[in-house]
């Protein structure tokens, strides 16, 4: 097998402030093949966000000490200087993110925005190649959506003008950071659909980080848990979807809202929260929340293993994948 377009390994990502180091994402392993769709899924403050943005060290981790090692086509990104990881950010590794409102420039028209993105096209020509990126999104009206600033534009509508602005570099990786949480629920599925076919139609690899396991399953062909910045279970997406080994994919799972279940029917959840940086606990960062926790949870923690493809990390049962 040819070697990933993506190759994360034992990255972390510390901050230092006051004299205090906190280190909310600790040894991530997870690699990418070219064309492959790999999601990273967890609760918010699991480190999700963070190890995208470290990638190419957006801010806020441009801030913070890195180490590990992220090699993205052959090159690590964590030793390039800032044009080198302009150069990267470019024309190989593009970001959407959850809210489009936030990421756009309200003064600006879409069309100078995205021709922002088109550095090597000539002023005269911008228009209509930023006219046919938006016409690849699916927009109705293309023409009046380059024309238009963003608050004339839906949610869903935002969201395609940055695929385009994503695609206008033609990248081999498309990382998508939650990008329908602001959208209701049709919306979303046609933003999920066209990320689909764009990334066919130009060859791209995905990362989706998502904390929403219903749209993972059919998109994604492998998939990482995250939990407490550690990833806890990773695997193909059948395998860790019909077999979760970790009590917290586990815990997840059970989460997701079924169609055919009783109109009365209580939501399910995981009592207790994701805890801080700062107070990781000292074994098992997700024992004080476990039903099945044992006493070496809470003290030791627990080793990564891999068998049949899966890699876990937990002590339950007495054996690392459960």
């Amino acid at each position: 097998m040819s070697a990933p377009l993506l190759q994360v390994e034992k990255l972390a990502v510390t901050f230092r402030q006051e004299g205090v180091e906190t280190t909310p994402v600790r040894s991530v392993s997870f690699a990418i093949h070219a064309g492959g769709r790999v999601a990273v899924v967890g609760e918010s403050g699991c480190g999700k966000s963070l190890t995208a943005m470290s990638l190419t060290r957006l801010p806020p981790t441009d801030r913070a000490q890195l180490s590990g090692k992220v090699l993205f086509d052959g090159t690590d990104t964590l030793t390039l200087n800032r044009d080198g990881l302009a150069r990267v950010r470019g024309h190989g590794i593009a970001y959407v993110f959850q809210d489009p409102s936030a990421s756009l420039n309200p003064v600006m028209r879409v069309r100078d925005q995205i021709a922002e993105c088109l550095p090597g096209v000539r002023r005269a020509e911008r228009l209509a190649a930023t006219v046919r990126l938006l016409t690849q999104t699916g927009l109705p009206d293309p023409a009046r959506a380059a024309n238009a600033y963003p608050c004339e534009l839906s949610g869903g509508q935002q969201q395609r003008v940055m695929l385009a602005m994503a695609l206008a570099a033609r990248p081999k990786l498309l990382v998508a950071d939650e990008p329908t949480t602001a959208l209701d629920v049709t919306t979303q599925r046609h933003v999920l659909d066209l990320i689909d076919s764009l990334a066919d139609a130009c060859q791209m690899a995905v990362l989706l980080i998502t904390h929403n396991l219903g749209i993972v399953a059919g998109r994604m062909s492998r998939i990482s848990v995250m939990y407490a910045g550690q990833i806890v279970e990773s695997g193909a997406v059948a395998s860790v979807l019909t077999q979760p080994r970790h009590p917290y994919t586990r815990g997840l799972l059970a989460a997701v809202p079924l169609l055919d279940a009783p109109r009365n029917a209580p939501l399910r959840d995981i009592p207790g929260t994701v805890p801080s940086p700062d107070a990781w606990p000292a074994g098992c960062a997700f024992a004080p929340r476990c039903p099945a926790a044992q006493p070496r949870c809470h003290n030791l923690p627990p080793p990564e293993t891999e068998s049949d493809g899966r890699q876990c990390r937990c002590w339950l049962e007495g054996t690392a994948c459960c």
